[in-house]
């Protein structure tokens, strides 16, 4: 080949070889079918936090739970949240507060449940001429838009001078009904849980 057809071609093949290493560069950006597909997700923390604090309000926009915490770590499998020494207050308009304690605690995906495990504890504030109502169990599950509070373990409760011990129990936070199922056993006062709404069932 003359030296004119070599510098004629030389133009053409820089071009070529530049066309080259961009596609393979390109190729190297691109996913494979591999990399591409959904990859699984497992039980494992995706992020935690510290002495967390979490509010929630009412249509209203007023407050209606606060959840405090001293940890929490949230799974990317079934976007369950796991809390240490969690506290749930409820604010309910012309109600008593309620306040429970426990030394750890789910929330579910959405935040509409709450359960708390492990020497779990339950308040309610005197008003409304009733007595403090405290509730002692393994475990309470709060209902947050329903107002809820329920155990399907053995449970202890305190009104006033009245002890009662039941299998299990079901408060109503906005009615205030108490109802306890199972063995219920225990010392009713004067000023009873029956006279003020709850009732028992086996």
């Amino acid at each position: 080949m003359s030296a004119r057809a070599r510098a004629q071609w030389l133009p053409l093949l820089i071009i070529a070889v530049l066309a080259g290493a961009s596609y393979w560069l390109l190729q190297l950006d691109l996913p494979t079918a591999t990399s591409s597909a959904p990859r699984a997700k497992l039980h494992r923390p995706d992020y935690f936090a510290d002495y967390l604090s979490i509010t929630l309000l009412d249509q209203t926009g007023a407050t209606q739970y606060r959840i405090n915490a001293a940890k929490m770590v949230h799974y990317e499998d079934n976007d369950d949240t796991e809390v240490v020494l969690p506290a749930v207050r409820a604010f309910v308009t012309g109600q008593p507060d309620v306040t429970s304690f426990a030394k750890r605690g789910k929330i579910n995906s959405n935040g509409s449940i709450v359960d708390l495990y492990d020497d779990a504890y339950v308040r309610r504030a005197p008003g409304n001429q009733d007595p403090m109502l405290e509730a002692e169990s393994q475990h309470f599950r709060f209902w947050l838009n329903d107002d809820i509070v329920q155990t399907e373990k053995p449970v202890k409760l305190k009104r006033g001078a009245s002890v009662v011990t039941a299998s299990g129990m079901s408060y109503n936070n906005l009615t205030r009904v108490v109802k306890l199922v199972g063995q219920v056993r225990g010392m009713i006062a004067a000023d009873t849980f029956i006279s003020r709404g709850a009732s028992s069932s086996r």
